[in-house]
């Protein structure tokens, strides 16, 4: 049995079937998990679905002027807020002079995104001087609860300085209040600190002169703030939206914080460090120890030295007394404890958070701090009447186009238009399961200028199947039989392909990484079908096509094949001599197999 030739391989050639099969494998599985999933249908973006759009009207601060400058930046921090996690297709843009317009489609978690836009004020870090539950909770408060600087009674083990702290890791969310989740926050250049010594003199004192921090204000002077404080109840929606309106960094104040499903309520210092202190903040897994999720924080010079202060002052002492607050908008979104003082510039918040949690912390400490403040001048809904309507339009544009191609295949193509369309279709169905799965993975979201791109993907990847075909018919037209003609003309075919993708592949890569919105949505989609066009082509086109050579239909060259020798102007058959094997024996001819 003689050796393929060189370059050609026979596992490629004899079992094509294992492609088919991977290819098909891999449909089942994907449309499997979209099932499973739940989510059978591709998130739509408010062009298509309707949403929310949220007007803020920016307000000027002591020492920030409501500028272009300054609205520039605000827009390019709130969108990388509401897109922090992927391509969720929500808009930021400003809208003359001193506006700026929120675009969130629906199926996003609008809530939480306009939580995250709306929560405009600057970030604060500031000791916490007390806390307690509010509300039907402090009735009966929870062991960790006992801590706060309104309980005499001694803290769990688990609220002490020297209980279960974890290594410093991110939190996201008022949850991640180390009342009841034990959160610490650690030098992120040494390993953990043990705590000080003379913690233990200072358990569950109420907020008094003596009892506050060092480094922070006493408030037994401040009657008003103390009668406030006493009468707080954060359960109650309009009391948290006042409970530190208009106080300035340097004062003492009362705030509000959600753990767990509960309202505590919080008495804290001045502010000792700024949010834009912070230079990066980074939501990580720790895969060397058992720290789970964290937060790894990064400060500039000034706020090394500002953090360095206040965790030094704030280390001498027992819980609730040894937490700094981190303050966004006069919530608490996270109040982790310190052990000791933390120098270098780098610390890490850690403590049983959840992925969502890390990442939605590091988001706020990240972008929390705006140089201006706003307030929410209208919510409306939006509906997808007019996107609607756009998108049946662009529908029918593309049925129209795709019906012309299957024509135009059928026509010049006959038989071989077959394997054309089932390629289409393969790669139609991985586009959509795709497009399914990635709503609820990284908030991908078909908008109308996503709905283009795969329209223009149709062409791409027609152009892919025409480019082998020709190549094949091109080997028939040089006197070649069809199985030998398909083999020879995939290496030239696909080099050909793989060089008109990767150039399409790129123009949508850098368009996806200039651009900002809607038109990502397009250069995703276009990007995301170029590299399914390289699959198809690869794992099922080439493979049909190896199979069906294999068949009289197309073998022997029927009219209605497509690839009829008589019809291309074939040469002859090729023919190659060999030497006579004996003396005087003439030359042989052979035909080509």
């Amino acid at each position: 049995m003689a050796a393929p030739k060189k370059g050609r391989s026979a596992s490629a050639q004899s079992k094509p079937g294992r492609s088919l099969a991977l290819i098909l494998i891999a449909i089942v599985g994907l449309t499997g998990g979209m099932f499973a999933s739940g989510h059978t249908t591709p998130r739509l973006g408010i062009d298509l679905a309707g949403g929310t759009s949220i007007t803020l009207e920016a307000k000027a601060d002591q020492g920030s002027a409501i500028n272009k400058a300054n609205l520039d930046t605000a827009v390019d921090i709130m969108n990388r807020r509401v897109n922090g996690l992927g391509v969720s297709e929500a808009e930021v843009q400003r809208q003359g002079d001193r506006n700026i317009i929120v675009n969130i489609p629906k199926g996003t978690n609008s809530e939480e995104a306009r939580q995250q836009v709306g929560t405009t004020a600057k970030l604060y870090f500031r000791p916490v001087l007390s806390q307690e539950p509010t509300g039907s909770a402090a009735a009966t408060p929870s062991p960790s609860a006992s801590a706060s600087g309104a309980s005499s009674a001694s803290p769990s083990p688990s609220a002490s300085a020297s209980g279960t702290g974890e290594k410093a890791t991110s939190s996201t969310s008022p949850s991640a209040s180390p009342t009841a989740q034990g959160r610490a926050v650690t030098d992120g250049l040494k390993a953990d600190a043990t705590p000080s010594a003379s913690a233990g003199s200072k358990t569950g004192s109420s907020p008094s002169p003596s009892a506050a921090p060092s480094g922070g204000a006493s408030t037994g002077g401040n009657a008003a703030l103390q009668a406030k404080y006493a009468t707080l109840d954060c359960s109650k929606a309009a009391v948290r939206t006042k409970a530190g309106e208009g106080v300035k960094p340097g004062d003492a104040t009362v705030a509000c914080g959600e753990v767990d499903k509960v309202w505590y309520k919080y008495l804290l210092g001045p502010a000792a460090v700024d949010g834009t202190d912070v230079k990066k903040a980074q939501a990580v897994f720790d895969t060397q120890g058992a720290a789970g999720w964290q937060v790894n924080m990064t400060f500039t010079s000034g706020g090394a030295k500002k953090f360095s202060t206040i965790t030094g002052q704030l280390a001498q002492n027992q819980r609730p007394q040894n937490e700094f607050a981190i303050v966004l908008d006069g919530d608490v979104v996270s109040s982790p404890y310190v052990q000791n003082a933390i120098t270098g510039g780098q610390a890490q918040i850690s403590g049983s958070f959840k992925q969502d949690e890390a990442q939605s912390l590091a988001n706020m400490l990240s972008y929390g701090a705006l140089p201006l403040s706003f307030k929410e001048q209208s919510v409306t809904t939006v509906t997808a009447a007019l996107g609607g309507d756009q998108l049946h339009a662009g529908l029918l544009a593309g049925a129209i186009g795709l019906a012309l191609v299957v024509l135009y295949l059928v026509a010049y193509y006959r038989g071989l238009s077959l394997i054309a369309m089932a390629s289409l279709l393969v790669s139609a169905a991985l586009t959509y399961v795709i497009m399914a799965l990635l709503g609820p993975a990284i908030g991908f979201a078909l908008n109308l200028p996503a709905v283009c791109g795969a329209i223009v993907a149709i062409g791409i990847t027609a152009d892919s199947f025409i480019v082998y075909f020709e190549r094949v018919r091109d080997e028939i037209r040089e006197g070649r039989t069809l199985r030998p003609a398909v083999e020879r003309a995939w290496p030239r075919a696909r080099r050909t392909i793989l060089v008109s993708d990767f150039v399409s592949f790129l123009a949508a890569a850098v368009l996806f990484i200039v651009t900002v919105g809607k038109v990502q949505g397009f250069a995703f989609t276009l990007g995301l079908t170029t590299v399914l066009d390289v699959v198809v082509v690869f794992f099922f086109t080439k493979p049909l096509m190896t199979l069906i050579a294999r068949r009289k239909f197309f073998a022997n060259g029927h009219k209605w094949s497509g690839l009829d020798p008589k019809g291309l102007g074939a040469k002859p058959p090729i023919r190659r001599t060999r030497r006579p094997s004996g003396p005087g024996a003439g030359p042989v001819e052979t035909k080509e197999a």
